[in-house]
């Protein structure tokens, strides 16, 4: 699944752009189209059972399978079956879409029949009052409340602080020094989020170390390859341990933020601020616990998933000369050494595509789970109610019928005409739909802020594995920190 070093080690068996059909013209696999009748395995009206996939053993079904596979190359056999594929893991059955049509349908047009999923049952429990958990009614009320403060002109006024704490943690590096890039990019991604969004200073009484400390213990308990991440809470494994330690010391890191913010009534207008105050139609405030899972919530995954971001974006960039040579020319071109403004980021066209090209290899929420509430049609088979549903994109972003050579890195291909013809849901970093990520605009907008202040002042040389390990946790993690020696300019 992970993009070869070497652009001459990639794939070349894709049509070329030109030659692809675009929109619903798109041929899916055995140029079958989705839903097209001579789909095998077609379900009967009436029948319960799942669309056809795998065959799997009694009670556990396909779970040995999947464990010993790994996720890559168990979705890689899924896909092998067509589009829309069935199977069961850890008791529940499941289903994967592998057209972006199937995904538009159960993220956008048949959306009130779905609702997110996230292993409640076997007591995972991650902030479960915040906006990424809650559903229905509750989550409607959180969305409205929250959305203030990520209206565009609120999002903008915070590029200066972003550039500002880029540029002091490139001070902190000293030339020659050998840092582990993940982690710097999970500190400064973290100070850049909790100052933007709750004013606040992470790093004052160890609050910035709870968080990461959380994070790794939240992927550590969730990374699908391990057999501990289909077990209960309760049962006392050390992820599980470290993972209710880590959560019991990042909630009383936020609570006493919030205690300290609650001491000073009126002095704020952001996140945290509205968080407290807001009230709905009815005069209802959000709940104690509400504020704080919704603080968590925030705190993680708004972090988690732009430090990754910066960090493979990073990691491609030092494998690939000549991409890091067009970077450079248009930074030097359009902003000549200084840090961007907000009125230089639409020039950053290559910037943009760097980005993109590198979440599309490496998107860092990778996958999406969805919940059946009701018997659903998906490419002509019946979905039976209470069957999850999951869109990988980790998948989707690097299928050949959409993408040319599509496991080599290759900014260029990013172009209007490529993009125009590109269906909708081929390319979903930030998901879709009612439920598409909140934070999506301060995401983009920190990353075209942060990635030239750095690339600007900084060569890395990239000292571990270029193709390193990914870890299936909540996250796309690598095994191991991704090495890079600092060269400053």
């Amino acid at each position: 699944m992970t993009p070869s070093g070497s652009p001459e080690t990639a794939s070349s068996t894709a049509t070329s752009p030109d030659e692809r059909p675009s929109g619903d013209e798109v041929p899916s696999r055995d140029d079958r189209s989705p839903g097209d009748d001579r789909s095998p395995g077609r379900n009967r009206p009436g029948d319960d059972e799942l669309p056809p996939g795998p065959d799997g053993l009694p009670v556990v079904g396909n779970t040995h399978q999947f464990l010993r596979a790994g996720p890559y190359e168990f979705y890689d056999r899924l896909a092998t079956y067509g589009d829309v594929v069935g199977y069961r893991v850890a008791w529940r059955d499941f289903c994967t879409v592998l057209h972006p049509d199937y995904v538009e349908q159960v993220l956008v047009e048949e959306a009130d029949s779905f609702e997110r999923f996230f292993f409640d049952e076997i007591g995972f429990e991650f902030a479960p009052e915040g906006l990424l958990m809650s559903s229905g009614e509750q989550w409607r009320r959180q969305r409205t409340l929250i959305q203030p403060a990520f209206r565009p002109d609120r999002i903008a006024s915070y590029a200066d602080s972003m550039a500002e704490y880029a540029e002091r943690t490139v001070e902190g590096w000293t030339d020659g020094e050998e840092i582990a890039l993940n982690r710097e990019f999970s500190q400064l991604a973290l100070e850049i989020l909790a100052r933007s969004l709750f004013d606040l200073d992470v790093r004052a009484g160890g609050g910035a170390e709870a968080v990461t400390r959380a994070a790794r213990a939240l992927d550590e308990r969730a990374d699908s390859r391990s057999p501990g991440a289909f077990l209960p809470d309760w049962v006392p494994t050390p992820a599980n341990r470290r993972y209710r330690r880590s959560m019991e010391q990042f909630r009383e890191t936020v609570d006493g933020l919030i205690e300290r913010r609650r001491r000073a009534p009126g002095e704020y207008d952001d996140l945290l601020a509205i968080l407290l105050d807001a009230e709905d139609e009815s005069g209802r405030t959000m709940s104690d616990e509400e504020v704080r899972d919704q603080m968590i919530t925030f705190l993680f995954a708004g972090h988690e998933t732009t430090s990754l971001a910066l960090t493979y974006a990073f990691l491609l960039l030092a494998q690939h000369d000549q991409v890091r040579e067009k970077l450079d020319a248009e930074h030097e071109r359009v902003l000549g050494g200084a840090a961007p403004t907000l009125a230089d980021l639409d020039d950053l066209e290559y910037t943009e595509t760097v980005i993109d090209e590198a979440m599309r290899l490496y998107p860092p929420a990778y996958v999406m789970f969805r919940e059946a509430l009701e018997d659903v049609e998906i490419g002509g088979y019946r979905v039976p109610e209470g069957t999850v549903v999951t869109l990988p994109q980790f998948r989707l972003h690097v299928d050949e019928r959409f993408y040319d050579d599509p496991e080599r890195f290759r900014p260029e291909r990013w172009t209007d005409e490529f993009e125009e013809q590109l269906p909708e849901y081929a390319y979903f970093p930030f998901g879709g739909g009612p439920r598409h990520c909140i934070g999506m605009r301060f995401a983009m907008l920190e990353l075209k802020t942060v990635l030239p202040t750095i690339a600007q002042r900084v060569d890395f040389e990239l000292l571990s594995d270029p193709d390193p390990d990914l870890g299936a946790g909540i996250t796309l993690q690598p095994d191991e920190d991704v090495r890079m020696r600092v060269s400053k300019r």
